[in-house]
Parts: structure tokens; C-alpha cells; sequence
């Protein structure tokens, strides 16, 4: 019977079985669109990755992800684990492996650097794949409804919640305090009617909920809710960190800045991630986005295909 090996690491971490776990399957050669999908299905996390050979060789490789239930064209963490997991092979499909990478997705490009600590890789730091894209914006009551919280809780004196994207879109939303942060819970019904509202550019509504510390502004605190994608909370999201960050660093004042943010997620469901980001604003506009997390390897083993 055919086998795929796989890894499965835990990223925006240094702890085991904390952050957000990942499952990855080095060398995809072999499995059709319908077996990732099942395999994806079957590990049940937010996202698990499949690698191939790049279709251009002066790339590292062609990784696809995938949700329980369909394929995605970017997220932050499963690059950041699967840079992990092929940075501490020898080499990737017979070339060797130096301290970048670049992966081939749906979403573009994405350039990678590796972290090392006494010659061992310890995570990475990827750029996003694309501008930052800001689209309508959402009735602040329609957010209360999707996290079950009031009205009232919802802040906008900053912004009102609205979808932005570097890749994926995400609606996202500043709230009052933590409390407000820890009481909120997906409402299903309510996220059927958010994307019924908001088809085109939200597709299954993707929650992204933030507070900021008031001792650090750029020091925030997220959750990630997406239950008609399956994942009713997810540990830790860099793809829609990426795309807050760059949102809030393009209305921040000055037409020039390097910022660096950090956003802790997972914190209510006992799985704390560390997210950094550090984000350039040139003559108004966001021209780059940089995630970086650690990650711990997990288990390994081999699927029967």
C-alpha cells in the first residue's frame, strides 16, 4: 500500500502542544486533490500542507494548503511551519537547503527566511504575498451577533470593523477590553447571515476580534473565529495578523514607518502563540509585511494512501 510521510509541528511557539498545530507532508508527489483534501479532513486542524516540486526550479517548492473542508491560497502559520519542517532537511526535492526559501501558492510567492539557533532552525519569517487590500465595511452589529457579545463592546472610535487582506480576507474588528474578548462565542446563524451580506469579499466570513494593551498599542491580544470553514477557533492566525497590522500601520500617523507588532492569540483556548510582525510604511503606503514565529516539532509517522 502507498505511504505519505508526515511531520506535524506546533508554530508561533517553543512549547510543545501549545500554538497552533500543523500537519505536513514533505514530498506530496503521488496524492491527487481529493487525498490531500481527505488528509487534511482527517487531521482536523486549521490547515495542513502538502509540498511539491516547484513548477519554476529557481523556487524551493509548490506548497498547497488545505482547511478540513477546502483549499486556501495563503496562510501565515502553515508557512511558517512548513519553512520549519524543510529548513531542518537536508535538502528539498535534491536541492539544499540555505537560509531562504521560496514556496510557489494560489496567492503568489511567498519569500521566506529561516531562524537558526546554534545552527538549528527554530522557525521562520515570511513576507506577505500581496498588498494590502481594504474592502467594505461592516455594521458593527452584524460583528456583535457573530461573536454572541454586545452591540456596545465593539469599538469604533479608531475604525469601523471592516474586511482587509494580503492574501486572505479577514473581517476584523477592535473591541472594548479583554472581557469583551474573552466572552465572545461564534454564533453560527449569525456568521450564515455575514456571509450571505458580504459574498464577494469575505467569502465564508473569517472573524478577526483585537484589543490593544494599553500600556503598548502595537502589543494586541486576537481571537480567530471561522466556524463555516470548520475551524470554531483557530490558536493562531498570521495571515490575518499580516493583514491587521498593515491595515493599522496605513492609517497610523506619518507618511514613514518600521513597526514592529505583537499579537498574542490562543490565550483563551490554553493554546498561548506568539505572533511578531514588523511592518514598513513608505510615502503612505504599506509596501512590506513580515510574519515570524518559532515553532516545536510534534509527531511523525506515515499515512496509508
Amino acid at each position: 500500500m502507498p505511504t505519505a510521510d508526515f511531520v506535524t509541528v506546533d508554530v508561533f511557539t517553543e512549547k510543545r502542544f501549545v500554538g497552533n498545530p500543523l500537519a505536513v507532508v514533505p514530498d506530496a508527489r503521488g496524492l491527487t486533490d481529493r487525498q490531500m483534501q481527505q488528509i487534511a479532513t482527517e487531521f482536523g486542524y486549521a490547515e495542513s500542507t502538502f509540498v511539491l516540486p516547484p513548477e519554476n526550479p529557481q523556487n524551493s517548492a509548490r506548497v498547497r494548503i488545505f482547511t478540513p473542508t477546502m483549499e486556501i491560497p495563503f496562510a501565515g502559520h502553515p508557512n511558517v511551519g512548513t519553512a520549519f519542517v524543510l529548513g531542518r532537511q537536508k535538502d528539498v526535492f535534491g536541492k539544499p537547503v540555505g537560509d531562504t526559501l521560496r514556496f510557489e501558492e494560489i496567492a503568489g510567492l511567498v519569500e521566506i527566511t529561516l531562524l537558526r539557533e546554534a545552527d538549528a532552525v527554530t522557525g521562520a519569517t515570511i513576507r506577505a504575498p500581496q498588498p494590502l487590500e481594504i474592502a467594505e465595511e461592516i455594521a458593527p452589529e452584524l460583528i456583535a451577533d457573530c461573536a454572541s457579545i454586545d452591540a456596545d463592546s465593539i469599538r469604533t472610535s479608531s475604525h469601523a470593523p471592516v474586511v482587509a487582506s494580503v492574501g486572505l480576507p479577514f473581517a476584523i474588528a477592535e473591541l472594548e477590553n479583554l472581557e469583551a474578548l474573552a466572552a465572545a462565542r461564534p454564533n453560527v446563524s449569525a456568521f450564515h447571515e455575514a456571509a450571505a451580506r458580504h459574498p464577494r469579499s469575505t467569502g465564508d466570513f473569517s472573524l478577526f476580534l483585537y484589543v490593544r494593551s494599553a500600556e503598548d498599542p502595537w502589543h494586541l491580544r486576537a481571537r480567530m473565529f471561522a466556524p463555516l470553514d470548520d475551524i470554531t477557533e483557530d490558536p493562531a492566525t498570521g495571515s490575518a495578523s499580516a493583514a491587521l497590522s498593515a491595515f493599522l500601520v496605513t492609517r497610523a500617523p506619518g507618511s514613514e514607518a518600521e513597526t514592529h507588532i505583537t499579537i498574542e492569540q490562543g490565550v483563551e483556548m490554553g493554546r498561548r502563540s506568539l505572533i511578531e510582525l514588523d511592518v514598513v510604511k513608505t510615502a503612505g503606503t504599506v509596501t512590506d509585511v513580515r510574519v515570524t514565529g518559532r515553532c516545536v516539532s510534534v509527531m511523525r509517522g506515515s499515512i496509508d494512501c
